[in-house]
């Protein structure tokens, strides 16, 4: 198989997948509706399109950089006009939303090669500006990371660590550990069902499908790590365990 691999980064990022009237939520990384919404813009789909084979793509996230939760409260008014001329505000109901900040993700998607190929050409030349679950969180950087021949618990094992170089000398040790979030195969016995398929983004017939999903973690290289390699401690040979 073949997997696309895309570079989540930006200040805010949101991946809401059971918001509900004024209170918008995010999960603690990229959602399978968002990139693929993401990915429908990038390919110049308008919300009452069809999304073709796209729900059909594997995905899967690795979290490079976790960030940080972070809530906005907001407040509005409205404005209307009276009978004598003059304006009268009217408060709007308040609402609280929440992004994740300061946060990279590595994403792949797993498909045949032709339409993996065509979603890296449209993210590096997207007809509509791309966002990160939410309009007001843009991405910082190239999306796009490129096409590979692997599959994609593979891809998310062996790509290299995308935190930024900040994050990354933060780290001494050689190899880090990174939480990963994936579809799950039909035949494995454990996992977590979420509401995350995209079915239609149309704003009067929105629908989400279920999928299943496992989590886990992979050890990546630090490519800015200086810790020494040593004898492997052993705690209970002190004992004579």
């Amino acid at each position: 198989m073949t997997v696309v691999a895309l570079r989540l980064a930006g200040p805010l990022q949101a991946w809401g997948s059971r918001s509900r009237f004024v209170r918008r939520e995010t999960e603690k990384a990229p959602t399978k509706s968002g990139v693929i919404g993401m990915v429908a813009a990038a390919k110049g789909l308008r919300r009452t399109d069809s999304l073709g084979e796209l729900p059909d793509l594997r995905f899967g996230v690795r979290i490079d950089q976790p960030g940080q939760l972070l809530r906005d409260f907001q407040t509005a008014q409205r404005p209307k006009k009276e009978k004598d001329g003059t304006t009268s505000w009217s408060s709007l109901p308040l609402s609280q939303r929440y992004y994740v900040s300061d946060a990279v993700f590595l994403a792949v998607l797993e498909g045949e090669r032709g339409l993996v190929e065509g979603i890296d050409e449209a993210v590096r030349g997207p007809e509509f500006p791309l966002y990160l679950g939410r309009r007001s969180c843009p991405p910082a950087g190239p999306v796009a990371l490129g096409v590979y021949d692997r599959g994609l618990e593979e891809a998310l094992a062996s790509l290299p660590w995308v935190a930024s170089t900040r994050s990354q000398r933060r780290h001494r040790a050689n190899t880090v550990r990174l939480a990963t979030v994936r579809d799950a195969h039909p035949d494995e016995a454990e996992g977590e069902l979420v509401q995350d398929i995209p079915v239609s983004f149309d704003p009067n017939r929105r629908q989400h499908a279920w999928r299943t999903i496992t989590r886990g973690t992979v050890e990546i290289d630090n490519p800015h790590g200086t810790a020494e390699k040593g004898e492997e401690h052993d705690p209970m040979a002190s004992l004579g365990g």
